[in-house]
């Protein structure tokens, strides 16, 4: 018998969101859905980032995320616009200037709890009852490698990590309702206006230093490389997969799991 694997990934007109769409990891994964054949909301709160992004003919919406009205209503405009809702990839966060235990502050606990985490929650309470009318869905977490194992700041690796520990509660929960639910976890990513971009700027020899120590790979992470893993995950080909998450980094992490 012979076995053949179809290149459709079965995402014509599917509509996806994806939050925090409009630079970095969640601009290229917005684009790289758009290509295979999705109608893709994004959000943020750039008034000229949401342009550019409406001018490559994805829908941008103004919001913050931080905002539980905001949020839903982000999640509820873009279902209004297509009549449907299919894909929710939360890329959305931020550490919010790092920082060990003892020097981070609650205020900003609270803050990168709420970006990273609290806004991927509210978004999937309320794109999962649009899932649920077909019967089909996926939702994809952007989490760290620092959500997997210590290196970055206190706050930024519990709210990663707790993204990780949502994804297989919601797996569990969904899976009678034909939603998957996954998380993928980069390792250093450099795009412009990024944390890495801006360090590098700051401190070129440190960084050089960093990436020959820290990077096997000599080098950082693209946006686009870590879409394409988003964008698999949402397809038809990953209909096996759910609660779990793809480390996607370069063998720069060291957790053997």
């Amino acid at each position: 018998m012979a076995f053949g694997f179809p290149m459709d990934l079965g995402f014509k007109d599917r509509v996806a969101i994806v939050t925090g769409g409009t630079r970095g990891i969640g601009l290229a994964t917005a684009r790289a859905l758009a290509l295979e054949g999705c109608h893709v909301g994004v959000c943020g709160r750039s008034v000229d980032s949401l342009r550019a992004a409406d001018a490559e003919g994805l829908f941008a919406c103004q919001a913050d995320l931080n905002d539980e009205h905001q949020t839903t209503a982000f999640v509820d405009s873009v279902h209004a616009k297509f009549g449907r809702l299919d894909i929710l990839v939360n890329n959305a966060g931020g550490s919010l200037g790092g920082g060990g235990f003892q020097v981070s502050t609650l205020d900003q606990w609270r803050r990168v709890m709420d970006i990273n985490l609290f806004s991927a929650l509210v978004a999937s309470k309320a794109a999962v009852p649009h899932m649920q009318q077909r019967h089909w869905g996926r939702i994809i977490h952007i989490s760290s490698i620092w959500g997997k194992e210590g290196g970055g700041g206190a706050a930024y690796n519990a709210a990663k990590a707790a993204l990780i520990s949502l994804s297989k509660a919601m797996a569990r929960d969904l899976a009678n309702d034909g939603i998957l639910v996954n998380t993928v976890a980069p390792g250093s990513v450099l795009f412009p206006g990024g944390g890495w971009d801006k360090r590098m700027q700051a401190d070129p020899q440190g960084i050089a230093a960093f990436v020959e120590r820290d990077l096997p790979l000599g080098r950082f992470g693209r946006p686009d490389e870590v879409a394409r893993t988003v964008v698999f995950l949402a397809s038809e080909a990953a209909g096996l997969i759910s609660g779990s998450c793809i480390v996607v980094d370069g063998c720069q992490s060291h957790s053997n799991l």
